[in-house]
């Protein structure tokens, strides 16, 4: 019998051993049991749990295949070696695997299924999965409100269609298998952000509003369109609950590189208006009274519209429990504070009722 050493299987001149890959020829298939001529080791089998795992597959065999398949027991009831083709067929993927991880080959794969999480596929009858992070820009499911159930219906439109991926990560202890299909653009995408630095003034068009912030897509003269997050806190100086208030899918803006990060860019539109925090302790002070609105109630406190860009907390200590703070202050209603504190690095007003 031929060794071939990366798969693990055997010499003829060593004793077999648990848990190597061995090849041998289908000498009989029973209702459930496959017995695999192993030459000059005797006779396999497969069955029981073994034979339930494959069972379909096994159905299909003819006597004289050459199969290969992993030594699970040396001394079964009948004087068989015990034989898994599941297992042996799991370890010579995962090698498979592992080859194209190195070669960082770009594979084909049809989406066979979705979760709230990502897509569900298989490769080299290994099922693998493609987290919802991995999509490329032109498949993320931009779902506004963020509603798992919403990115799931949006995410099973794609069984049925090939993909390209790449090998993100694989463990055989774990059975785990993961991929990435915006892997295969990544190298081309960090080429075209090399002309790119922080700091640089980009145009572009808003592609999707979420409730995390806004996808800007950009291109600089023919160079390849790349696409850009502004995080909800890049928005705008003010205190944003709604994205969308601020920017409209299709919206054309000017907007500033912040950072590049591999193979991602995050802007700013907020970096490109003037802060209206430069000269706050110039217009207030600590111990003025001021007028400000019951903008919204946080666990910590209530935010307090002071005017259109600055917002003011009122600490909820101040009151001692969430509900003793709504029934001395109502959304919408306007109240007399006194300023605590003052803080225009941190972008921080601690006000006091009056």
């Amino acid at each position: 019998m031929e060794k071939i050493t990366k798969d693990k299987e055997i010499d003829f001149l060593q004793p077999p051993k648990t848990g190597e890959v061995i090849k041998g020829k289908v000498a009989a298939i029973g209702r459930s049991a496959v017995y695999i001529d192993l030459g000059f080791f005797g006779t396999g089998i497969i069955y029981g749990k073994e034979f339930k795992k494959t069972k379909d597959f096994l159905k299909n065999l003819n006597k004289g295949d050459e199969i290969s398949a992993k030594i699970v027991d040396l001394d079964t009831q009948g004087g068989y070696i015990g034989l898994s083709f599941k297992e042996a067929r799991e370890e010579i993927a995962f090698k498979k695997i592992e080859e194209l991880k190195e070669k960082d080959d770009i594979i084909k794969v049809t989406i066979t299924g979705a979760n709230k999480g990502g897509l569900l596929t298989q490769l080299l009858k290994l099922p693998a999965f493609i987290p919802v992070s991995q999509l490329s820009p032109e498949h993320y499911p931009r779902i506004k409100d963020g509603d798992p159930n919403k990115i799931l219906k949006e995410l099973q439109n794609f069984v049925g269609e090939e993909m390209e991926v790449k090998i993100l990560d694989f463990s055989p202890k774990d059975n785990k298998l993961i991929l990435s299909e915006k892997a295969k653009e990544a190298e081309k995408i960090k080429d075209v952000l090399e002309k790119y630095k922080e700091g640089d003034i980009v145009e572009g068009e808003i592609t999707a509003v979420l409730n995390f912030g806004a996808f800007v897509r950009f291109k600089k003269d023919k160079e390849k369109e790349l696409e850009g997050l502004i995080h909800i806190s890049e928005l705008d100086w003010k205190l944003i609950e709604d994205p969308s208030s601020i920017v409209k899918v299709g919206e054309k803006v000017k907007a500033k590189i912040i950072n590049i990060e591999k193979d991602r860019v995050f802007l700013s539109l907020k970096a490109l208006k003037k802060n209206p925090w430069e000269d706050i302790d110039k217009k207030y002070k600590k111990g003025d009274t001021i007028k400000g609105e019951i903008l919204t109630f946080k666990p910590f406190g209530a935010l307090v519209q002071i005017n259109p860009e600055i917002q003011g907390l009122i600490h909820i200590s101040e009151f001692g429990s969430q509900k003793k703070m709504e029934e001395n202050l109502e959304l919408g209603g306007k109240h007399d504070f006194i300023i605590s504190l003052i803080d225009p690095k941190d972008h921080k007003i601690i006000l006091k009722l009056k």
